[in-house]
């Protein structure tokens, strides 16, 4: 095949090839900067000892879901998995850190105060037992209370951050499955 017979150029920038397939564009970013975030989370509790409480824990849980279903994505558009399937999956990726930016935004304001957070981790104390058992039960257990703010940058908590980064992740995904709505189909 001789170079003028093939009409379109390959590109050339980082843009331009990410707006070529923005499908794939948006699953890698969608991955990796997931991946940092959940490693960041775990490099808190894990490394610097900071533990995780109830809200905390079940707002790393559509991280769980959307990391891998991204990876997928982006295996399956490597392999010419149908564009519906994978428009679907980013549709999904949406709504997942949509949901999650919702949460993470509750949490934060339930570690701000500006609304009470759930009883079992954030509620009043309630009945403790005997002074005896009281005693033992407190050096047995730990339960890091919602809403008290662990860690704070620049006066945002993590639960801040990770709202900000899922807000950003479903606006990623949401151009991802935009863009690759418009674009016309790869031909078979």
């Amino acid at each position: 095949m001789d170079a003028k017979s093939y009409s379109q150029r390959m590109p050339q920038t980082w843009a331009e090839v990410a707006l070529a397939r923005p499908i794939t564009t948006a699953a890698t970013l969608f991955a990796v900067v997931g991946a940092a975030t959940i490693l960041g989370a775990w490099f808190f509790q894990y490394v610097l000892g900071y533990m995780p409480c109830p809200l905390c824990l079940d707002q790393r849980y559509p991280y769980y879901f959307g990391i891998p279903l991204a990876v997928l994505v982006v295996l399956g558009d490597s392999v010419g998995a149908s564009r519906k399937v994978l428009l679907a999956a980013l549709f999904a990726l949406t709504v997942d850190m949509i949901w999650n930016a919702g949460l993470s935004t509750f949490h934060a304001g339930v570690e701000w105060k500006w609304w009470p957070g759930p009883r079992d981790c954030s509620g009043p104390l309630g009945n403790l037992g005997s002074a005896g058992g009281l005693l033992k039960d407190l050096e047995s257990i730990h339960i890091a209370r919602c809403d008290d703010a662990a860690w704070r940058f620049l006066g945002i908590s993590l639960a801040g951050y990770d709202a900000l980064i899922s807000a950003a992740l479903a606006v990623i995904a949401g151009w991802g499955f935009w863009a690759g709505w418009k674009q016309a189909p790869r031909a078979e």
